[in-house]
């Protein structure tokens, strides 16, 4: 065999050994889990209006508030909780936003369990619930009397009214 004939095999081998290695590289990774994947059949929203369409007061024991209230507090600070849909996922609607809010604040509930409720992660519940918090005090300010007292080195935000 020549000298050429053993070089033009060589090449053949690492090339063909480095297509199969770019063949079984690793699955894609997806943006979210599972868990999440159903979250646009069984959303919150969903969960909300089958709350408002019973009549058992069951809406104002999860929200502690009447459908009336929540929407009224939903149309002042609506278009400040707003986010926009990306390429990537549809965004969180503002109802459920202000439902998580709401829910945290009336029960204490931890950023896993309403993960679970909500089908949304506790890394963003935990951008949601203070972000809604700001557009209520700015949105109630001229009802209530509120004093905030932010401790930058702990990040918590007291309210005092």
């Amino acid at each position: 065999m020549s000298d050429d004939a053993i070089i033009a095999s060589a090449c053949y081998i690492i090339m063909a050994h480095n297509l199969e290695r770019l063949k079984k590289k690793k699955k894609r990774r997806w943006w979210m889990t599972q868990l999440y994947h159903s979250r646009l059949q069984y959303r919150g929203s969903n969960l909300l209006s089958d709350l408002k369409v019973n009549y058992m007061g069951q809406f104002q024991n999860f929200c502690r508030m009447s459908a009336e209230d929540f929407e009224l507090l939903l149309n002042k600070i609506g278009p400040k909780i707003s986010k926009q849909d990306t390429v990537f996922r549809p965004s969180i609607p503002t109802q459920e936003r202000l439902a998580i809010t709401l829910r945290f604040l009336a029960t204490g509930d931890s950023y896993t369990s309403l993960m679970y409720l909500f089908k949304i992660s506790k890394q963003l519940i935990s951008r949601i619930v203070p972000e809604v918090c700001v557009a209520l005090i700015e949105a109630l300010q001229e009802m209530i009397q509120v004093r905030i007292k932010y401790i930058h080195y702990f990040n918590i935000i007291v309210i005092y009214i």
